[in-house]
C-alpha cells in the first residue's frame, strides 16, 4: 500500500521549468535558497493557470560557485551557459536541486496569486494541503539514480544529438501526432520516460480490425442475393492490406461479378483477385490467369506470384485448379492476422521471406507458420534485451556506472541460464548489433578492438503485447 503524504507548501517555478521536470527532461531546478534534502513540495507554475500538475522530493542540493564547469553543466540541465552565468553574477552561488517528481493524478485548481513573480524561485503556502502519494513517478528508481549520478559528477550526455533533436520538436507535438511520436520514442530512448508512454492505439489504424469483419459481411449479403457493396468494401479493404503489408500496387481491374484484381510489382511480382461471398468458386483460377494473362501478358502471369483472397471456402475444383497452376489461396482473416503483426512490430514481416510460404493450394496453415516464426524472433530478441536488464539492475546494486555494459559472453551466459536454450556467442552477438543499430536503439554499444570485444548496456524495454 502506497504511503500518503500532506503537502503545505509550493516550489514557484518558470512553467518551463516545471514542464521539463515532468517530462523527465531534467531532475534539477534552480530554487533561490538551500532546500532541505527529504522535503516534499507542490510544483508551483510561475504563471495565471493556478493549477498544479506535479509534486516533488528534495533528493540533494548542492550550492556550486563559478569555478564549475558551466558548459558541461548546462548540457545535463535545460539552462544556457549564459544564463547560469547571469544567476551566478547576480547571487554568487548557483542553488542546485535533484528532485524526484511525481504526477498528480489529476490537476489540482488553487487561487491566483497576484504576487507569484515575486516568489519565483521561493517556497508559497498553498491554500489547502495537497494529499499525495509516489504511485505515479516521472521515471523510474533505477533511471532517478542514473540521471543523479550523472550530474553529481558532472559526466558529459551520451546522446547530445538526441536531447537536442527532442528539444527542437518539442513545440510541434500538440499540433503534429508524428512529432509526439517521434519526441515520445526519443524519450523513452534516453530514458526520460517510461516505455507505457509509447505504443499507444493509432486511431489512423483501426481500419485493421475490419479485414475479417468486411470479409464476413459479404458472406451475409451473399446469403441474402444483395452482396455487391459489401463484396466491393472487401476488395477495397484487401488491397488497403495488401499495401500496408509493404506491396506496391500498381493496378486494378474489374473482374468477374464481384471481382477485382491487384497487380503488385513490387518487391515482386504478384497477380491478386479477392473473392467475396461465401465461397470461392469454380473458374475462379481460371479467370485469375485470363484477365491477368489479358492485361500483363501471359509469361508475366505465369512468372508471377499468384494469390485469391476470400472469406469463403474455395470449391473442389478450384483448389485443384489452385494446386495445378500454383495458385494461393487464403482466408481474409489471415491477411488480417499478418497486417496486424506489421503494426504492433512495423520491421517484424520480411515479404521476401514471405513469398516462400506462398504455396499452391488454401495455405492459412503455412502463414500461420510464418507468423508464429516471426513472433518467437521478436520474443527472443525481447528476451535478450531483458537479459541485458538484468545484469544492468544486478550491476547497479554495486556500481554508480551511469550504463553498466556487458561482454557478449557475460549476456549469453545470463540468457541461457535464465531461459534454457543454448545460444552461442556469435548468434548473441548478432542478434546484439542488430538491437543497438541507432534504427532500433534498445540497447547502447561500446566498440570493442574486435572479435566480441563490444559491450552492450540496456537503454529501452522490446515490449511484447
Amino acid at each position: 500500500m502506497n504511503q500518503q503524504f500532506s503537502i503545505p507548501t509550493a516550489l514557484c517555478l518558470p512553467v518551463p521549468d516545471i514542464e521539463a521536470l515532468i517530462q523527465g527532461r531534467t531532475i534539477a531546478a534552480l530554487p533561490r535558497m538551500f532546500i532541505r534534502p527529504g522535503q516534499r513540495f507542490a510544483l508551483y507554475p510561475a504563471d495565471s493557470s493556478a493549477s498544479i500538475k506535479a509534486w516533488a522530493k528534495c533528493e540533494l542540493c548542492q550550492i556550486l560557485d563559478e569555478t564549475k564547469p558551466l558548459e558541461i553543466l548546462s548540457k545535463l540541465t535545460i539552462w544556457t551557459p549564459k544564463v547560469l552565468k547571469e544567476i551566478l553574477q547576480k547571487q554568487q552561488y548557483l542553488f542546485l536541486a535533484y528532485l524526484r517528481v511525481y504526477q498528480l493524478p489529476q490537476l489540482q485548481e488553487i487561487s491566483v496569486n497576484p504576487k507569484i513573480q515575486e516568489k519565483l524561485g521561493k517556497f508559497v503556502s498553498l491554500p489547502n494541503s495537497l494529499t499525495v502519494s509516489e504511485v505515479n513517478p516521472v521515471m523510474t528508481d533505477r533511471t532517478f539514480a542514473q540521471r543523479k549520478h550523472q550530474l553529481e559528477k558532472l559526466e558529459p550526455p551520451l546522446h547530445l544529438e538526441l536531447e537536442e533533436l527532442q528539444s527542437a520538436i518539442a513545440s510541434l507535438t500538440i499540433s503534429q501526432p508524428a512529432a509526439k511520436q517521434l519526441d515520445d520514442d526519443i524519450k523513452v530512448f534516453l530514458g526520460w520516460s517510461s516505455d507505457k508512454l509509447i505504443k499507444q492505439p493509432d486511431p489512423n489504424l483501426d481500419w485493421i480490425n475490419n479485414i475479417a469483419k468486411l470479409g464476413d459481411r459479404s458472406i451475409e449479403q451473399d446469403e441474402k442475393k444483395s452482396n455487391y457493396q459489401a463484396g466491393t468494401d472487401f476488395e477495397n479493404i484487401a488491397r488497403q492490406s495488401l499495401e500496408f503489408l509493404g506491396f506496391k500496387v500498381e493496378s486494378a481491374f474489374k473482374g468477374g461479378a464481384g471481382g477485382l484484381d491487384l497487380y503488385c510489382s513490387k518487391p515482386y511480382p504478384i497477380v491478386c483477385e479477392c473473392k467475396a461471398g461465401k465461397l470461392i468458386p469454380s473458374r475462379t483460377v481460371e479467370e485469375l490467369l485470363k484477365l491477368g494473362g489479358m492485361h500483363l501478358g501471359k509469361t508475366q502471369v505465369l512468372t508471377s506470384a499468384k494469390l485469391v483472397i476470400g472469406p469463403g471456402n474455395p470449391s473442389t475444383d478450384t483448389l485443384k485448379a489452385a494446386k495445378e497452376w500454383e495458385v494461393s489461396i487464403i482466408n481474409a482473416m489471415t491477411i488480417q492476422k499478418l497486417v496486424e503483426l506489421k503494426a504492433k512490430y512495423p520491421g517484424a514481416i520480411n515479404l521476401v521471406e514471405l513469398k516462400q510460404y506462398l504455396e499452391p493450394g488454401q495455405i492459412d496453415y503455412k502463414i500461420d507458420e510464418y507468423i508464429d516464426k516471426a513472433e518467437r524472433e521478436i520474443k527472443l530478441r525481447s528476451q535478450i534485451i531483458t537479459a541485458v536488464k538484468e545484469l544492468s539492475e544486478q550491476d547497479n546494486e554495486t556500481s554508480k556506472a551511469i550504463h553498466p555494459s556487458f561482454t557478449v559472453t557475460e549476456i549469453r551466459v545470463h540468457y541461457n541460464v535464465t531461459h534454457n536454450p543454448r545460444l552461442n556467442d556469435e548468434v548473441v552477438h548478432d542478434l546484439l548489433i542488430e538491437l543497438s543499430s541507432p534504427l532500433t536503439g534498445y540497447l547502447g554499444r561500446i566498440k570493442g578492438s574486435g572479435g566480441n570485444s563490444d559491450r552492450f548496456y540496456f537503454l529501452r524495454n522490446l515490449l511484447i503485447n
